[in-house]
């Protein structure tokens, strides 16, 4: 993507926890790293934002020489999980409410024979749906005129009630989208303000529940996603940061610009916040410095989330389950489980130690915060027992409350267990390192992952504490912590291409399709992405389209991507072989098997456009020429997980020697995260500034 702005000195990531809110500033002349970390602002989460900023330009730098801007946010994700979306109207096909009701039939990872299971809430309840004459078949021809009289009649009754977010959903408008593109025209007609999510633009796929439920989850989420950005928009401008390079992160690991359609593209923010760090593993561990099969952890204050990274590549799925909801889009394969260093520990009513699920966030946060918290967190258990420095917190800018860490502890677990509180904290670390491996565990088992073959990176504030003990349980090896940790994630944001995902369902058998057919179908979605690249103004950049096929045997309910990469198009004969065989191979590495010589059916189209976007460039430890100590500022006793006392070295990360091998056990502090290196293991600073942990037996 070519530099247009007057000045080009600084690229600025900033990721939005559910406890912190970190700035990662890259200076592109030098690969200087500037990172600034605050607590989040639930309750408006651009104000965190703009406070950073603030931060950043009071520091000395200057906003016209911020020229470019990413960001990822949980907002859409918490709205979702809270329930604290827009009220929203449905338009569905008449004859067809019933589908909001039986949806897969499926019982979200539950047992089946729960008799007490319920389905979460509806976005859109009956009360709100409306039922619209009209119908497309299969193929996309009109069978009945759509009623016009009944959407205008609907559309005044859900203005009345005062909705302003709409969704349509009629069967079989990914093979003709003319009713729905209707029917919205009548709605702005009649409310110009309202914002209108169609299914032939959210989800123009097969399979009415998956498709339905993904764009009424946008068009839930549209409203809270446009007033967010039209917040932050606004602030940036007051800020004088007048750079029209502004993106959000996306689920698919790629970013989206803040101008983007929000109507059509909300739902793939879901998964923005995670997305970011396993993008900043993949590039700048995998692509940059040849660390192929990682297992990412990334624990902060409110969750843990596990990614996989397979030969340089981070594992994606095309649907995921979010609330309980089904949203079918390209997501990176992202697992997030409740164990971060907020998590709250408690002594259940059978005298059992538990940890989360809940957290204690940015407000009141840990108890040795100091802001009014009074449970015990995984936090306060790493302060008990030692293992964080209270005068070090992020770097000194923030004291802990040692003697409330203490007292929530002791009150919390230790008294109501009958422990003393070395071993109430040991506990709680034992717990919450458990649940992190277990996780883990079985995330490979599902994936096909042998552990023993990959390095575990552990970011956010808290992963590279707990980090080492989780791949001891796990039988990992290694342990690569990356140069910023705690803020990973907004560096993430850095490495990131623009990356817009389409497609289109049209159910054929593979044996015999015209080839200027697939041809068609891909250029339809080409030109769809070139128009909306221009309208984000980026229709002059250089662009690359990939492309796929959803393929499966014929009477399969399922399909599996396979991409046509490589395979000369436009398809011929040999073309198709080559695809076909292709197809045989992916089924047979995801399940097992193949059934060479059965029918195939092509059932959707899949079009990645990609605007590659220039990345960070970081000074290695060797040139950044910092005046290294290469000595301990001093010693700590901790207790380790087993509650055994354990006397460590303490190295501030900038004072350890580069490309030395030290022997644990020590405690590795800096400004971001503090890092635990156990007896048994040994510690490396390499010259790409990572410290590389390896179990003494491996070397």
């Amino acid at each position: 993507m070519a530099e247009t702005e007057r000045s080009t000195r600084y690229r600025l990531g900033v990721d939005v926890g559910g406890t912190h809110t970190d700035l990662v500033l890259n200076d592109i002349e030098t690969g200087a790293l500037r990172i600034e970390k605050l607590p989040s602002s639930p309750e408006n989460p651009a104000r965190a934002v703009l406070e950073g900023l603030k931060r950043l330009l009071a520091d000395g730098v200057s906003p016209d020489e911020i020229a470019f801007f990413a960001h990822g946010t949980t907002v859409t994700t918490n709205a979702l999980l809270e329930a604290k979306g827009a009220k929203i109207g449905l338009f569905i096909n008449q004859g067809y409410r019933a589908i909001c009701e039986v949806q897969t039939q499926a019982r979200d990872q539950g047992n089946p024979f729960d008799h007490l299971f319920s389905r979460p809430a509806h976005l859109a309840p009956p009360s709100v749906t409306y039922e619209i004459p009209g119908r497309m078949d299969y193929l996309g021809n009109e069978i009945a005129s759509l009623d016009r009289d009944a959407v205008a009649e609907a559309a005044k009754s859900l203005v009345v009630d005062g909705i302003n977010s709409f969704t349509i959903c009629y069967l079989f408008s990914y093979m003709n989208a003319a009713h729905e593109r209707e029917t919205a025209e009548i709605i702005r007609d009649i409310a110009p303000d309202a914002f209108v999510s169609m299914s032939s633009e959210v989800l123009p796929r097969i399979r009415e529940w998956p498709r339905y439920s993904t764009t009424l989850i946008n068009a839930y989420l549209v409203p809270v996603l446009a007033k967010y950005i039209a917040d932050l928009a606004a602030g940036l401008d007051d800020e004088n940061v007048m750079t029209r390079r502004r993106f959000l992160m996306q689920s698919n690991g790629g970013v989206m610009p803040l101008s983007a359609n929000a109507e059509a593209q909300t739902v793939h923010t879901l998964l923005s916040g995670p997305a970011a760090g396993v993008q900043g593993t993949a590039y700048l561990l995998g692509i940059e410095q040849g660390w192929n099969n990682i297992v990412t952890m990334d624990m902060g204050g409110t969750s843990c989330d596990i990614a996989f990274v397979e030969n340089g590549l981070p594992l994606e799925h095309a649907e995921a389950v979010i609330a309980h909801r089904i949203v079918a889009v390209p997501a990176l394969d992202v697992s997030t489980i409740s164990a971060g260093g907020g998590s709250i520990a408690r002594v259940n009513a059978a005298g059992m130690l538990e940890v989360g699920p809940d957290s204690a966030g940015a407000s009141p946060g840990p108890a040795c915060y100091g802001k009014g918290g009074t449970l015990p967190t995984v936090t306060d258990a790493d302060i008990v027992s030692g293992i964080l420095n209270p005068d070090f917190f992020l770097g000194g800018k923030m004291a802990l409350d040692v003697d409330g860490a203490t007292q929530a502890v002791q009150d919390h677990v230790a008294a109501p267990m009958e422990i003393d509180i070395a071993n109430a904290a040991a506990g709680i670390t034992r717990v919450i390192n458990a649940r992190m491996a277990d996780e883990i565990r079985v995330q490979a088992a599902k994936k096909g992952v042998d552990l023993s073959g990959f390095t575990l990176v552990p970011f956010g504030g808290a992963g590279p504490v707990h980090a080492v003990a989780v791949a001891e349980d796990l039988g990992i090896p290694r342990v690569l912590v990356p140069a910023s940790p705690g803020a990973f994630s907004a560096l993430g944001l850095l490495c990131a291409d623009v990356v817009h995902d389409y497609i289109r369902s049209d159910l054929r058998d593979l044996e015999g399709i015209d080839p200027a057919h697939v041809e068609a179908a891909f250029a339809t979605l080409e030109e769809r992405a070139a128009e909306e690249l221009q309208e984000e103004g980026l229709g002059d950049e250089a662009r690359n389209f990939l492309r796929e096929v959803d393929l499966r045997y014929a009477g399969q309910g399922y399909e599996l991507r396979v991409p046509i990469e490589g395979i000369p198009t436009p398809l011929d004969a040999e073309g198709f072989d080559a695809l076909t065989e292709r197809f045989h191979e992916r089924h047979e590495a995801v399940h097992g098997h193949a059934a060479r010589g059965a029918p195939i059916e092509v059932v959707s189209y899949r079009l990645r456009a990609i605007v590659p976007v220039p990345k960070i460039e970081m000074a290695s430890a060797v040139d950044q020429k910092l005046t290294r100590s290469e000595k301990p500022s001093g010693k700590r006793t901790f207790r380790d997980a087993r509650g055994q006392s354990v006397d460590a070295d303490v190295w501030r990360r900038q004072d350890l020697p580069t490309d030395s091998t030290i022997k644990g056990p020590i405690i590795v502090e800096q400004l971001d995260a503090t890092t635990v290196v156990p007896g048994g293991w040994t510690v490396r600073l390499d010259n790409a500034g990572n410290l590389e942990l390896y179990r003494e037996d491996v070397g």
